[in-house]
């Protein structure tokens, strides 16, 4: 089975970023996504229970058309403290060249600090091809119909 050649993700650091923090890196050879660190000028953001914050990575992306870049949470982030990617997944357009955020909500019962450098999410690139989208009069038949959530049964 051949695999698709990935593609070639060009980064940039924002003006005020901190060059000593590491670029996104996948932190296994089998890692489907690349760790996002955040870049806080070396301070931190303290994240009460329920709230969020629109967290700074410190850089942009030039993503080729035909992909995007997806924001998710860390696992170790949601099952230990409770924080999470608000907009899981978030979308980064092949188009955008703003800086890139992580907006992050702490879903846990207790404050939790973000410090600089911590990793924050992943980054996972996938294809993202534009479909042809077309008005028709009725939609081909199924035998799941109409049947939405939970329709297909439990269990």
């Amino acid at each position: 089975m051949s695999k698709t050649e990935p593609p070639v993700i060009a980064i940039a650091r924002t003006a005020d970023a901190d060059p000593a923090l590491p670029l996104p890196e996948y932190a296994s050879s089998g890692a489907a996504g690349a760790d996002l660190r955040a870049d806080l000028a070396g301070g931190s953001v303290d994240l009460a229970p329920g709230a969020r914050a629109l967290i700074p990575t410190g850089l942009t992306l030039a993503i080729p058309a035909g992909w995007e870049v997806q924001v998710r949470p860390r696992s170790g982030l949601a099952l230990k403290h409770g924080v999470t990617v608000l907009n899981s997944p978030g979308t980064i357009d092949s188009d955008y060249r703003g800086p890139l955020g992580v907006i992050l909500i702490n879903l846990g019962e207790a404050p939790f600090r973000i410090a600089h450098g911590e990793r924050i999410a992943q980054m996972i690139v996938a294809a993202a091809p534009q479909a042809r989208l077309r008005l028709v009069d009725t939609l081909d038949q199924t035998a799941r119909g109409t049947g939405g959530f939970g329709s297909t049964g439990t269990g």
